[in-house]
């Protein structure tokens, strides 16, 4: 495929540089719309459910951050032809990739509980409730068929055409008729901003479901997994920053559909889960808005079902220097798959157990992951500020001005968490 790619390039047609950029989709945009997954959706929801279109600013500001962020990841791929894991074993030791690694499963391992409690929260609007007792175990064995039993190019079609479906959220929003043009003035200009526990909470939830520490692992070692090159790295350059601008897109309708009937009826509390708002819809948008809801929700959380446990499988392997990637059999690549299994196998028992508790495995990992974001993003940073590993392909100023602000942003966020947790009458 390189060579193809290579005389593609030498022609330079306008059209020879399209075939090029299809054949390098993928990392970017599936990385991205990941992030959308079941705890995404109930995040956004409850944005618009519980402040309108309030919090449409924030989403502005965290697309150019997730741009940045998965940019850098995508561009170390490409550079390097090494994993962040790998680097991070290489240049700080087997310590500090190991403490990395604890810091992933811990958000990896909430996230992927999230994805099965999305499924379940998804499937219980139209079947009663003992089949989940069918659907989620189901639903693992069909996953855990589909990326072990597959090749790369396969599997990256698959979420490729799932991420089409997100559109649903779309058709949802407009069917709510919001009020065009205050949502337009209240995304680029913020109302009441406060330091209260409720908003910091949400604030956080948002960032942590939009750049997540997972995102920065997939997204580096789906771009070693393509076998991009240097060369090639503009065109996946183009997928990573359109995925970014794709996936908060999809956010927005949803904060938009959620604001313009829920907060628009006082509807704002009382939400344990995203199927909970598809449901809620129906006798404010009707009942096609409650299905395109619920069809978008079981297809974001099968998404991220699919890439969390899989960038858990590729950081644990590259961190220990063993075999990974998509088309690996157990034979080849025993911990790859072994890890991919007992993650699948542990989050779908834990979300049959703990069914009764919906709401708080949803939205857990999204808090979890933006406390544990920027121990990842500065272990990222210092590598791609080291000319020995990316040579002239360092960070810009304007990068590191973006990536650090939203490091240092997440971190005086999370401790006035902690605080207005700890002293509430603060």
């Amino acid at each position: 495929m390189m060579a193809r790619l290579a005389r593609f390039r030498m022609r330079k047609r306008p059209s020879s540089q399209l075939w090029i950029l299809l054949a390098l989709i993928g990392p970017g945009i599936i990385a991205a719309n990941a992030d959308n997954d079941a705890g995404g959706i109930f995040a956004y929801s409850l944005a618009g459910a519980q402040y309108g279109y309030t919090l449409l600013w924030a989403l502005v500001l965290v697309t150019v951050s997730l741009a940045v962020c998965q940019e850098m990841g995508a561009r170390m791929g490409a550079i390097t032809g090494k994993g962040l894991a790998d680097l991070i074993r290489e240049e700080y030791g087997v310590k500090m990739a190991l403490f990395a690694m604890a810091t992933l499963l811990v958000a990896n391992f909430a996230t992927t509980v999230s994805e099965f409690a999305g499924i379940s929260a998804a499937t219980r609007l139209f079947t009663p409730g003992w089949s989940q007792w069918i659907i989620v175990p189901g639903s693992a064995v069909i996953i855990w068929l589909l990326v072990t039993r597959s090749s790369y190019r396969r599997v990256t079609r698959i979420l490729l055409a799932a991420s089409v479906v997100y559109l649903a959220y779309c058709i949802s929003a407009f069917l709510a008729h919001p009020p065009w043009l205050t949502v337009m003035k209240q995304t680029v200009w913020p109302g009441a901003i406060h330091l209260d526990h409720d908003y910091v909470f949400m604030v956080i939830n948002l960032i942590g479901t939009t750049i997540t520490p997972w995102g920065q692992f997939y997204i580096q070692s789906s771009v070693r997994d393509k076998a991009i090159k240097p060369a090639e790295y503009p065109y996946t350059r183009i997928d990573v920053l359109f995925g970014a601008f794709f996936t908060n897109f999809i956010a927005f309708f949803i904060i938009v559909a959620c604001g313009a009937t829920l907060y628009a009826v006082g509807h704002r509390s009382g939400l344990e889960d995203a199927g909970q708002v598809a449901a809620a819809l129906r006798p404010i948008a009707g009942s096609l808005a409650t299905v395109l809801f619920a069809v978008g929700l079981f297809n974001a959380s099968c998404f991220g079902a699919i890439t969390v446990p899989l960038s858990t499988a590729y950081a644990v392997t590259e961190s220990l220097g063993t075999e990974s990637g998509l088309g690996y059999r157990r034979q080849e690549a025993p911990l790859f798959v072994g890890i991919f299994t007992l993650l699948l196998a542990v989050s779908a028992i834990t979300v049959l157990v703990g069914r009764n508790y919906l709401t708080l495995l949803i939205l857990l990992p999204n808090v979890v992951g933006g406390a544990l974001l920027p121990i990842i993003l500065i272990l990222t940073l210092k590598l791609i500020n080291n000319p020995r590993i990316m040579g002239k392909h360092t960070n810009s100023r304007s990068y590191n001005v973006i990536a650090w602000i939203t490091t240092w942003l997440l971190i005086a966020l999370t401790l006035v968490l902690i605080i207005t947790t700890l002293f509430p009458g603060l």
